[in-house]
């Protein structure tokens, strides 16, 4: 696994302003402007986090971490190397759970998000059933405002995330390591409610890696090629430095370990 970092939120628009709005335990992001990316003076990051101003349309994100008995449910199977119905499902890859997107929206009534052909996946934008996370709408729903490295504010401990905690953020007091994924919602939610963006599982986005554009985008979605997809959010394995929002991971599609996970969004109305 390699691991790369990303963006930033300096500059943030209101975002579920006075309401939140659920549906099947998802939240409605209300869309804005932030600057993904770190800046220069960000300890411990790392090269390919230019900073570059994103406006993002508004959206609905997963509350939680798709759980195991979620997947199990639509899929039939429960892969992973931790057992438990509330734990997040993992140790699957990019194309399981693009296969889990659209199972899910043919089972209520919605229409699939993707068409695959073999090893080529194409995205409907106009679909409204489930999808992945483009990393643009990852980060801004994981900073929730915020323009600190973590959600959290500067740093961020083990009573707010799963990580190695042995191996704390830019000298911050070590903590536990419980060397095991945690139920979803066991840590506090961001400020927007959303849980987990910090550790626990990485979760698949939508795009290809590779470095930023610096000019000024709308609803980007990355390459249209690559070598790996972007992963992100840390996990339970992870140190401080790889939780922050914009830490950038990469794996490979077709591949899944017990670090990766994922998360459902959808297009809002």
């Amino acid at each position: 696994m390699r691991r790369f970092a990303g963006l930033i939120i300096i500059a943030s628009c209101a975002v579920l302003s006075c309401a939140q709005r659920y549906n099947h335990n998802m939240v409605y992001i209300e869309g804005g402007t932030f600057i993904m990316g770190s800046p220069a003076i960000e300890a411990e990051r790392d090269i390919d986090e230019a900073l570059h101003q994103i406006a993002v349309g508004s959206f609905f994100l997963g509350k939680y971490e798709v759980t195991q008995d979620e997947y199990e449910k639509a899929m039939k199977e429960t892969p992973g190397n931790f057992k438990g119905k509330k734990l997040p499902v993992e140790s699957i890859s990019w194309y399981n759970a693009i296969a889990f997107c659209n199972k899910l929206s043919q089972s209520r009534g919605l229409s699939p998000a993707y068409v695959v052909e073999g090893t080529a996946v194409m995205w409907d934008r106009n679909a409204n059933g489930y999808r992945l996370p483009t990393e643009a709408e990852w980060e801004y729903a994981c900073r929730a405002g915020t323009g600190t490295p973590f959600n959290t504010g500067i740093n961020i401990t083990t009573d707010q995330a799963n990580f190695d905690g042995r191996y704390p953020y830019n000298g911050n007091a070590p903590g536990a390591f419980p060397e095991t994924t945690m139920p979803v919602g066991n840590y506090p939610a961001n400020a927007w409610g959303l849980y987990d963006m910090h550790g626990n599982v990485y979760e698949w986005c939508w795009d290809w890696h590779a470095d930023y554009a610096r000019d000024e985008q709308t609803d980007p979605t990355g390459p249209a090629s690559g070598s790996y997809r972007v992963i992100r959010g840390g996990s339970w394995v992870n140190s401080g430095q790889a939780l922050r929002s914009a830490s950038r991971g990469v794996y490979i599609s077709g591949d899944g370990n017990e670090r990766i996970g994922f998360r459902l969004a959808r297009n809002a109305p």
